[in-house]
């Protein structure tokens, strides 16, 4: 469902016509940090370097959001569910990380 509203999100800010440039950019590396999370997280089971991602990753999608939301509002609310998601992965990512350092 996420990855559903990520792409509206980006297909209605394409629409408007401002989509490449800066809100481009910014779209391809929060998708580029979410997947380095993933492979941190998962493939490399490092929660303590995806911890430190989690953290680009999070202000990345707040920065989208920001930039969508000033070319569409629409398209920056439909990215709240993304940035309230990874503010709790990133909860867990933590709590991951504490119980499992010695």
């Amino acid at each position: 469902m996420l990855y559903i509203l990520i792409a509206v999100s980006a297909w209605r800010v394409w629409q408007t016509g401002h989509f490449w440039g800066v809100p481009a950019i910014i779209f391809a590396v929060q998708l580029a940090l979410n997947i380095g999370w993933s492979w941190l997280f998962f493939g490399q089971r490092r929660p303590d370097f995806a911890l430190i991602e989690i953290v680009f990753l999070w202000l990345s999608i707040l920065t989208m959001l920001i930039v969508f939301y000033r070319v569409d509002r629409t398209s920056g609310w439909l990215l709240l569910p993304y940035l309230l998601w990874v503010s709790f992965a990133s909860v867990l990512n933590f709590s991951i990380w504490i119980l499992n350092r010695y």
